[in-house]
């Protein structure tokens, strides 16, 4: 697991700007550095070393060393792959994974993305065809950010790499903002910065004599096929899972997993101690209020496997970790669970240098709540007008209070009130459209008519293969939420900690087998995730594969009312924030009115405060902040 960063240019690159791109990710690979420099490329890695840790130095060359690799991320076939390479001819240096990359482009060219069984994104320059090939694993767990002006293309595993260069002016995405107050995340390939861009997941970029060409190379292909019964889909589900732990459990580093109590992560933790001649070591996070505390369940699968456990409880004062997220985070990012993912992962690197979670479980096998209630929905017999069902609903709403259930009934009326796919959209959005027109100033309405974030999940939706209007669905959070929120989440908060993260539930082959099944193999009446529960319903206690799905979120609604409020009302409200322009600071006050009155706005305060964080820190000041900076001076600069 490393960093990556380079330059290419028909000028010739600067190495010394390759070298401040490798240190300011240092955090990602503490364990060595390389570059390589030639007339026309510049490229560097920082490395974690966890496989081949004696002589896997990167950057790496084919023979004659007119092909040049950096690389992140992981290639679990790598054994295989260097046994045909050995076959064909190649003489490799080293004992890792990462030398693959040269020879099987030398033998398959851009096709050798097809070959790997991995997180990954790498970097690869042909010296005689002078020639940049940039790639990105097929869901997106490794980052990769570039930009190009023609002439130069710059690329990185984080974008604070790619603010190193002087020359890159740092200026706002109007476009990427919205989008982020949208989703809790800016979707690629947006990056918030305007400029930068994220390569795609599953896609490759190729630049020649300032040509850039971006293409996809692999989508999940969610076509019904004839599936066995019950109990085989079950057994077969098992012995998939234990092949991709099994895989992913080769480290010369100490390793161990996540374990929050939920089916996914107590899955691969069973498979782990099937797959292990020794204890498993196991991390949970708790928090002192009860509804968002799952220790005492991770403490059943830890109790039954004997695991080697730890545990590390979240209070408020949390809000020290602000500067440290802030500057890992090099975009707005505003899952409030990158709080307890932070933490969790820094008790972790206390002990292990790998970790195995439970992440992708809810995509592949329909485990998040809104999918249950979309099917409910759908089944609801149009016995009114949407229009009115959508009118009724808001009029409930506007006079319940916040948790009752007159407000429950009247939100279900105004989702039954759209189409199918804005119900969706409605569920999962941050501020969805008329928030956003009531929260933005005249001047950035003006600026973002036509922009429509919601027309991105449709965009995935209209792509799926998928059988049914759920399966589409399902199949959209796999394109958009799962490498736009759950991933880079996952990626910062492990590698702030050089902590490399691997997970199961995401390899692709297990992924492809899952997307082929019927959905009702995934949700059953009110069951999510029918099949996976049933699989691993022998490896574990009744409560966990019984329990509710209880998300791995933070009670920011009562500390935004208690210990943060003063926060998030002195970073919204005071002039700073007022004169960006971009926001009415009338709707923003009473939206911080509304909670202080009781009804629940803690993700979308978040949001804002997550944004306008990162705006002091990345584009007020001058330079890469410290993340050892205390909160206050996020809060700088007023006047």
């Amino acid at each position: 697991m490393c960093g990556i960063a380079g330059v290419v240019s028909t000028a010739g690159p600067d190495p010394a700007l390759v070298h401040r791109m490798c240190d300011v990710i240092t955090h990602r690979g503490p364990d060595g550095a390389g570059v390589h420099v030639d007339d026309g490329c510049a490229m560097g890695m920082r490395r974690l070393a966890v496989i081949d840790v004696a002589g896997g130095q990167q950057p790496v060359r084919n023979e004659d060393g007119t092909v040049v690799a950096v690389f992140n991320g992981e290639i679990y076939n790598f054994a295989a792959l260097r046994a045909d390479l050995a076959r064909r001819g190649h003489r490799l240096r080293s004992d890792g994974d990462s030398e693959c990359l040269v020879h099987l482009y030398e033998e398959h060219g851009d096709d050798l993305v097809h070959r790997l069984r991995g997180m990954f994104a790498f970097a690869i320059w042909d010296t005689r065809r002078r020639r940049l090939l940039l790639g990105r694993d097929r869901v997106g767990k490794k980052p990769l950010y570039w930009w190009s002006d023609g002439a130069t293309i710059t690329f990185g595993s984080e974008a604070k790499s790619l603010l190193q260069d002087p020359g890159l002016e740092r200026r706002l995405d109007l476009a990427a903002l919205h989008h982020y107050l949208s989703y809790q995340y800016v979707p690629a390939p947006w990056s918030i910065y305007q400029g930068i861009r994220k390569l795609p997941p599953g896609h490759l970029l190729s630049w020649q004599d300032g040509a850039v060409e971006v293409r996809r190379y692999w989508r999940l292909d969610c076509t019904p096929h004839e599936v066995p019964d019950e109990d085989e889909a079950a057994e077969q589900l098992r012995e998939r899972l234990l092949d991709a732990v099994r895989v992913r459990m080769v480290s010369e580093r100490p390793l161990g997993a996540f374990l929050s109590g939920g089916v996914d992560s107590s899955a691969v933790v069973a498979a782990m101690a099937r797959c292990s001649t020794g204890p498993v070591r196991t991390f949970s996070i708790g928090f002192d209020e009860a509804r968002y505390d799952e220790r005492e369940h991770a403490r059943l699968v830890a109790r039954r496997y004997g695991t080697d456990h730890h545990e590390l409880v979240v209070t408020p004062s949390c809000v020290d970790l602000l500067p440290a997220l802030t500057h890992h985070f090099d975009e707005p990012f505003a899952d409030s669970s990158a709080i307890p993912s932070f933490y969790v992962a820094r008790l972790s690197r206390e002990h292990v240098t790998v970790v195995l979670n439970g992440d992708g479980g809810d995509e592949c096998f329909g485990g998040y709540r809104r999918y249950a209630l979309i099917r409910a929905l759908d089944r609801v017999p149009g016995w009114a007008t949407p229009r009115a069902l959508h009118r009724v609903g808001g009029g409930i709403v506007a006079h319940t209070s916040t948790g009752s259930r007159p407000r429950a009934l009247g939100r279900i009326l105004q989702l039954l009130g759209q189409p199918a796919l804005a119900r969706y959209a409605s569920l999962i959005s941050v501020f969805p459209p008329a928030q956003q027109v009531d929260l933005y100033t005249d001047e950035l309405r003006e600026h973002l008519a036509g922009v429509d974030s919601w027309a991105l999940l449709g965009e995935a939706y209209a792509a799926s293969r998928a059988a049914d209007r759920l399966g589409r669905l399902i199949d959209a959070d796999v394109q958009t939420y799962l490498p736009g929120a759950l991933l880079p989440k996952v990626d910062i908060t492990t590698m702030a900690n050089s902590l490399e993260a691997r997970s199961p539930l995401l390899d692709h082959h297990l992924m492809e087998w899952a997307a082929h099944l019927p959905t009702r193999f995934k949700i059953r009446g009110s069951t999510t995730k029918y099949l996976l529960k049933r699989a691993v319903a022998p490896w574990l206690p009744d409560e966990i594969v019984n329990r509710p799905k209880m998300g791995f979120g933070v009670p920011l609604g009562r500390w935004f009312r208690g210990e943060l409020r003063d926060l998030s009302w002195g970073v919204l409200t005071d002039r700073t924030a007022r004169s960006r322009g971009l926001f009415r600071p009338e709707a923003v006050t009473a939206l911080l009115e509304r909670h202080d009155r009781g009804d629940d706005e803690s993700h979308r305060i978040w949001a804002l405060v997550q944004f306008e964080l990162w705006h002091r820190n990345w584009l007020d000041r001058a330079g890469t902040p410290s993340a050892a900076a205390p909160y206050h001076d996020l809060l700088a600069r007023q006047s």
